[in-house]
């Protein structure tokens, strides 16, 4: 019994038991405006804090709606700044000359950590809008939450090699191809958001335990709450998520949880 304890401590062999009390950080939260009457501002944070959120990154359409959490709970809520001002806008904002106004305003008024998520595919990473959002990021030191694929990533780093970006999804791609984009890219990391296949039956598959024993300091998780109802999935999500992660190492499992979310966006607001 000594010898286990000290091998869980040593990172050396999963949570067990103990992954029920891990903390969350989840990194894929939207509180837009199709949910601010149903799930006021309190009631929200409260849905948080029930699921064991240590903190959660959250953005919102339009960009009210995670304000109001912000001042309901700084302590909680992680503001990242969307390119719409409503949900309709997620296949035109790349193109719409009034965004980058729209982006410098909320800059000089709110605080945040994050431009995004925003969606952006292949070539339409290098039209105007996007460029602007690219270096605005740059210039408030931000990091690029982006729902892409590998080809609008691999042009934001052409844009700015030093730009830091949080890949939703993983871009959906298979364990391996993350990988390669781990290896080619060190200011690459990734959500798991509606990633259900690395943790099915409670249990990591093997192509991305070798991912995330590779890479453990780049992955998070994430719910999505892309659609009011999902709000309620948020406590359901991270008890699933303490489940796959208790099949991991210690140490790797406490990174993606929350130790990550924690080193790279905890500090950016006391700066």
């Amino acid at each position: 019994m000594a010898m286990r304890t000290l091998l869980v401590l040593l990172g050396l062999l999963p949570l067990a038991a103990s992954g029920a009390d891990l903390p969350i950080f989840d990194a894929h939260v939207h509180y837009s405006h199709d949910a601010w009457e149903s799930l006021p501002p309190k009631d929200a944070v409260a849905l948080l804090r029930k699921a064991g959120l240590k903190r959660a990154l959250i953005s919102s359409s339009g960009d009210d709606g995670q304000q109001r959490l912000f001042a309901e709970a700084p302590e909680l809520v992680l503001p990242s700044l969307r390119p719409y001002r409503s949900r309709g806008e997620i296949a035109t904002w790349a193109r719409d000359e009034s965004v980058p106004a729209y982006l410098e305003e909320r800059l000089k008024r709110h605080r945040y950590v994050a431009l995004g998520e925003f969606h952006l595919y292949g070539a339409d990473a290098d039209l105007p809008v996007p460029r602007r959002l690219v270096q605005l990021a740059k210039q408030h030191r931000l990091f690029l939450h982006a729902h892409s694929d590998v080809d609008a990533v691999e042009r934001i780093f052409r844009q700015d090699p030093g730009a830091r970006v949080l890949w939703a999804h993983a871009g959906f791609e298979r364990p391996e191809v993350v990988r390669e984009m781990l290896r080619k890219h060190r200011n690459l990391w990734a959500d798991l958001a509606f990633r259900n296949e690395h943790g099915a039956g409670g249990r990591v598959a093997p192509e991305w335990r070798a991912a995330f024993l590779e890479f453990p300091e780049r992955f998070l998780v994430g719910t999505d709450t892309f659609t009011p109802e999902r709000w309620h999935y948020v406590g359901e999500h991270a008890r699933w998520s303490r489940q796959w992660l208790a099949d991991l190492p210690t140490e790797v499992a406490e990174r993606i949880a929350w130790k990550n979310g924690e080193t790279l966006f905890g500090g950016m607001l006391s700066r």
